[in-house]
């Protein structure tokens, strides 16, 4: 399979490191021209210069007018949006039961938030090249993950039902969107890198007994799957959230 992203432009959010600077790099080397978004500028500034010709402006996309000014600066750099990928996000929050306000708000911000205000800042433009959208969730907003953070797999529960709701508005103005629900994904700085760590033989006793490849992934794999929904070769797809767990959620 031939992918072809020659003239294509993307706009990668949350891609300083982890799941999405791996979509800004498999990307890339297809040919496409990136944008890199995160809050953090040195991060940023850092990575951009892995790329000979990324763009990488820096903004908190869970609050809407940053989303705006980040969209807004790429069209002004690239001339359009073709490729939105929605990779902010974070699973580290309260234990179960322990939840307040605060915690709620926060996990929404990170895991929803950041994708409806990037959507609908980058719709339009989305709307002219008839692109499409990748959004990174969680096998925790498909079934109850023992021990997850609860307000954590609400929020991504929610943005699966958006993506799939969202999908019928926006299939009309000829914008595809789909998610992608990884399960245990290992990186630098990760859950998993902390929780093997601290605990490896447990962790590997976990994984063996539930995951069916027995192993942890790595943001390779939900790259490759990235290139392919953003690809011609899924321009019948949309509204469909895509497990990516090795064989981990019985649902």
């Amino acid at each position: 399979m031939q992918f072809n992203f020659s003239g294509k432009t993307a706009l990668i959010t949350g891609s300083s490191k982890g799941i999405g600077l791996s979509i800004a790099k498999a990307l890339h080397k297809q040919n496409c021209k990136i944008a890199l978004n995160s809050r953090n500028y040195d991060e940023l500034k850092l990575v951009a210069s892995q790329f000979l010709d990324a763009i990488y402006v820096v903004g908190d996309v869970t609050q809407p007018n940053e989303a705006r000014r980040v969209v807004s600066e790429v069209i002004k750099s690239f001339g359009k949006i073709d490729i939105l990928v929605c990779s902010v996000g974070s699973g580290k929050s309260s234990l179960p039961g322990e939840e307040n306000l605060e915690e709620w708000q926060r996990m929404f911000s990170l895991n929803l938030w950041s994708t409806t205000n990037m959507v609908e800042a980058a719709r339009l433009s989305l709307e002219h090249s008839k692109g499409n959208i990748v959004c990174i969730s969680s096998i925790c907003g498909l079934e109850v993950v023992k021990g997850a953070p609860i307000a954590y797999s609400a929020a991504k529960a929610a943005l699966h039902a958006y993506v799939k709701g969202i999908s019928r508005p926006l299939g009309q103005k000829c914008i595809r969107i789909n998610a992608i629900a990884p399960g245990n994904i290992l990186f630098s700085g990760s859950v998993w890198e902390e929780k093997l760590q601290n605990d490896r033989v447990s962790v590997e006793k976990m994984i063996n007994k539930n995951v069916s490849l027995g192993r942890l992934g790595s943001p390779e794999d939900i790259a490759n799957l990235v290139v392919y929904l953003a690809s011609d070769y899924a321009n019948f797809v949309t509204g469909v959230v895509w497990p990516i767990d090795g064989g981990q959620i019985r649902s």
